[in-house]
């Protein structure tokens, strides 16, 4: 029987490299078993007997301990012990239809043909379907403790979503004590600290109550990763009318609220609302000092708004699996998405994204998130893989039900699905207004950030700018930029670039359509740094 290498991973962590299995040439679905080959086995044992009774004994204890350990956790229901690959829906049958093999060899013509037949087996079944909007009902029932926080309701004659809070524990007690934000962050502790030490000053005493300022973002850069989001937030924040979070990308409504730390990890306590909240503290004091100093000249628009920028809230919804009812008939796809719920909450908040052509993010994902062995040669192969598994979920749902699959985004060794942007955008879309969402490209803020900057003070609202203020903003150097060993690596192959070239250039297309402007096609090979 041939053999053939295969690498396989169920990990959404893709900087870890895959185990490196010999498997059967048999097609495989994606929970197929792996079994290693044992062919030749006899030249290092010709039967059971040569493996000692010490041996079979600890085998045997160690097969009896785990699975007594994993019974315990499946009957007690807990998940926060172990991390499980999640099963978004029942598969009628395998994630990679039973007549397509997983194994090519791209060293060879017939390699190279395979590997372009699934691209255009995909680019057939690009289709761009309608979403429904769930019910506000639906969506309260599902978060009650969250809506029960936030109100439907802001301060008038502030800019930014404000409101005050009945405080009803003790007023000498640290009320960062219990948050998980602070917990897990121990290099933001001076500033919790600080906070902490502030927090009493500006409670607000009404009628023997005592009440806090508590607000939410104004605005939210969404996406997308190696796009030029960091740079984008660090010339941002230099503006004198704007806050951010404590964090960069608190990563709440994607990860922290499901108890999600790291995307590789087991699951640990959910942060709760008021933890989110709390990120936000700094900013809404400033914005309660300033309403002090303006009460006694009569009411004015409060101009400081608070923003925050987590990657991640334009397209990771992975979570949905363990946390949504999934048995419902035809459930293939999130019931609920990130935008529903900052919608009912937020329905006049604004958002920013900002793109690059989807070949040179993904190489560049890639780069920056990979650890070892890293090559164009590696990147390559991980490509094909997460090709041939993007057209195995293809045989059987829909373009947008494999974007959402949270199985087959854990098992991609490459984050394809980040690319593929109009199906996010187009989601984004079923809630917010077009007037809400400022698409640029980094290729466009590379070249000329003046421009940029100008078309985010407009879409915020922000005042004007200094000369000296205007030009720390855009003059400064570029943040995040590739470290100096990758670029030694050097680009991806021409044949990688081709094959996914061909593969986005259907969603490239229409997101140009929707967004009326044809510089998304990324026709001309630009480069950003």
């Amino acid at each position: 029987m041939t053999l053939t290498n295969y690498k396989y991973s169920l990990l959404e962590d893709h900087r870890r490299r895959p185990l490196l299995l010999q498997v059967d040439d048999s097609p495989l679905g994606m929970f197929a078993v792996l079994e290693v080959s044992r062919e030749n086995h006899k030249q290092y044992c010709g039967n059971l007997a040569c493996l000692s009774k010490i041996r079979l004994c600890g085998f045997g204890f160690i097969l009896v301990v785990t699975i007594l350990i994993m019974a315990s956790y499946v009957l007690a229901g807990e998940r926060k012990g172990l991390l499980l690959t999640p099963l978004p829906y029942n598969f009628g049958s395998t994630l990679v239809s039973p007549g397509a093999s997983l194994t090519f060899n791209l060293s060879t013509p017939m390699g190279l043909a395979k590997i372009k037949q699934v691209v255009r087996n995909i680019v057939s079944k690009v289709e761009f379907s309608p979403r429904k909007r769930p019910d506000l009902e639906e969506l309260v029932h599902s978060e009650p403790h969250m809506f029960s926080v936030i109100p439907q309701k802001f301060l008038p004659g502030v800019k930014n979503p404000c409101w005050y809070e009945e405080h009803s524990g003790n007023i000498t007690a640290n009320p960062y004590r219990k948050n998980q934000y602070a917990r897990y962050s121990k290099r933001f502790r001076n500033v919790f600290d600080y906070l902490r030490n502030a927090f009493r000053e500006h409670f607000f005493k009404r009628n023997g109550k005592y009440f806090r300022i508590r607000c939410l973002p104004y605005f939210y850069i969404i996406g997308q990763p190696k796009c030029g989001t960091t740079d984008l937030y660090d010339r941002l924040r230099l503006h004198p009318e704007v806050r951010f979070s404590i964090f960069k990308e608190p990563h709440w409504w994607t990860r922290k609220r499901f108890g999600i730390i790291r995307p590789n990890e087991a699951f640990h306590d959910r942060y709760p609302v008021e933890d989110y909240l709390d990120l936000f503290d700094l900013g809404a004091y400033q914005i309660q000092d300033s309403l002090t100093v303006n009460a006694s000249s009569g009411p004015k628009q409060h101009n400081i708004i608070i923003g925050e920028a987590s990657a991640s809230t334009m397209w990771d919804n992975n979570a949905w699996t363990f946390f949504h009812d999934n048995t419902a008939t035809n459930r293939d796809e999130p019931p609920f998405l990130i935008q529903d719920y900052v919608h009912a909450l937020q329905p006049d908040a604004r958002f920013i994204a900002i793109l690059r052509d989807p070949v040179e993010r993904l190489y560049s994902d890639y780069l920056y998130f990979g650890i070892t062995n890293k090559s164009a040669e590696d990147f390559h192969e991980k490509v094909t893989e997460s090709l041939q598994l993007f057209e195995g979920c293809l045989q059987e749902f829909s373009i947008r039900s494999c974007v959402y699959n949270s199985t087959l985004n854990s098992a991609m060794p490459v984050r394809m699905q980040v690319g593929l942007y109009i199906v996010y955008i187009l989601d984004w879309l079923t809630v917010f207004s077009r007037e809400q969402l400022l698409i640029l490209r980094l290729e466009d803020h590379a070249s000329n950030r003046k421009f940029t900057m100008h078309k985010v003070f407009s879409f915020l609202k922000l005042g004007p700018l200094t000369e000296q203020k205007e030009a720390e903003i855009t003059k400064s150097p570029a943040s995040n930029t590739r470290r100096l060993a990758d670029k030694n690596l050097g680009p991806m192959l021409p044949l990688t670039r081709e094959i996914l070239r061909d593969f986005y250039l259907p969603f490239n297309k229409k997101l140009a359509k929707v967004l009326r402007d044809g510089a998304f096609l990324w026709e001309s090979r630009s480069k950003a740094v």
